[in-house]
């Protein structure tokens, strides 16, 4: 469902995208982790959009992306959730969802259309808030959740569009004990239709979500595999896990 292949990227001298490639199938959990400055964040904004690779190729469903513009391989399938929210905090829970949907529908092509009195727009706003959680903070200004609550809207506004491909950056970066679980949850329950690649640095939150994890080191795939044999793996260890971690 994501494939990148052989994606370079430099500035200037500094190489931080080093012919690294994934594929990641229909329905799959994949997760991407490595030490500070290994080329994560720059890797999502190459599959993104954010960043033009300097050579290789992204397809999403088999269809080459590479040179679209981000809001272009959003209409392809792909979204994405950032390390930091990227809301609108004036707004309520239900129109962020809401003008989430109208964007989705097309109805910011025909401004003239009543938006208030667009009911399935609300309808799809009020579905996605209970798939993630936001059911009872439909009408509660986006300003006054609590971080976690922000960062399942911004994965609820991800799924507005009806992705195949989900971009989750960090999602339990900065939260609590108890916001760490209600995001793990969430994200276990999203359908298995949905094919997820994200980056994390709880090792909990990648082996009880992750079926297959890639380590990065220096914009390179050091290693790829399953949760066991990354366990397992001696350099992994040495670069990025220490040799006292007993996950």
């Amino acid at each position: 469902m994501l494939e990148a292949s052989a994606l370079h990227k430099a500035f200037g001298s500094l190489v931080v995208t080093d012919g690294v490639s994934l594929n990641v199938p229909r329905g799959g959990r994949q997760a991407v982790i490595g030490p500070n400055g290994a080329g994560k964040t720059t890797l999502f904004n190459l599959i993104s959009g954010e960043l033009k690779p300097d050579r290789g190729a992204i397809r999403v469903d088999g269809v080459d992306v590479s040179a679209l513009q981000p809001d272009a391989r959003a209409r392809a399938g792909l979204a994405r959730s950032f390390q930091r929210n990227n809301l609108f905090l004036d707004m309520t829970v239900a129109e962020s969802l809401a003008t989430a949907a109208a964007v989705k529908a097309g109805w910011s092509r025909r401004a003239w259309r009543p938006f208030a009195g667009a009911a399935p727009l609300h309808a799809m706003a009020a579905d996605i808030a209970e798939r993630v959680g936001l059911a009872d903070l439909l009408d509660r200004p986006v300003r006054h959740l609590s971080y976690g609550n922000q960062r399942q809207l911004e994965i609820a506004l991800a799924l507005t569009g009806a992705p195949k491909v989900l971009l989750l950056d960090e999602p339990t970066a900065g939260m609590s004990p108890d916001e760490t679980k209600a995001m793990r949850m969430l994200i276990a329950g999203l359908p298995r239709d949905l094919t997820i690649l994200m980056i994390e640095h709880d090792m909990d939150v990648v082996f009880d979500l992750a079926e297959i994890i890639t380590v990065l080191d220096y914009g390179r795939v050091l290693v790829s595999g399953t949760p066991d044999e990354i366990r397992k793996s001696d350099v992994v260890r040495d670069v990025y896990l220490g040799r006292g971690w007993n996950g």
